[in-house]
């Protein structure tokens, strides 16, 4: 079993030294860009940082995880699809497992990580700006 993880991790760690490394730049900023879309939004809404609101603020958590998904789910998924066509190109087969861990640091990991920082700084700067009009 240690061998079997040893080996997925070594060939998770290989992919960006690979073809199609490119994703591993694209994906990333793609899901940077919608954090800070929706982090901007939330500021502007008066949310609270997003990853923090997942755990405590379990009335709104399905509302929360819907808006996250519907911002960031098609990048998951190109970041699936993506990794399955490498995983043909170069292992001449699939590897489910790895293809979904390499989606989740690609594209919701980023993500779900900066959303709530965007909006703490947004929210700064709105009250910032709202103090120096009034």
């Amino acid at each position: 079993m240690s061998d079997v993880l040893t080996q997925m991790w070594r060939e998770i760690v290989e992919r960006p030294d690979g073809p199609m490394a490119f994703r591993f730049y694209f994906q990333p900023l793609m899901a940077l860009l919608f954090a800070v879309r929706d982090g901007i939004k939330d500021a502007h809404e008066g949310r609270p940082a997003y990853f923090w609101a997942l755990f405590t603020d379990k009335p709104h958590r399905r509302e929360l995880l819907r808006s996250g998904w519907s911002s960031v789910g098609k990048i998951f998924i190109l970041a699936v699809v993506l990794d399955t066509v490498y995983q043909l190109l170069v292992f001449k087969g699939l590897r489910p497992l790895q293809g979904l861990i390499v989606a989740v640091l690609l594209a919701l990991v980023p993500y779900v990580l900066l959303r709530g920082p965007v909006n703490r700084i947004a929210r700064g700067l709105l009250h910032r700006r709202a103090s120096r009009q009034g």
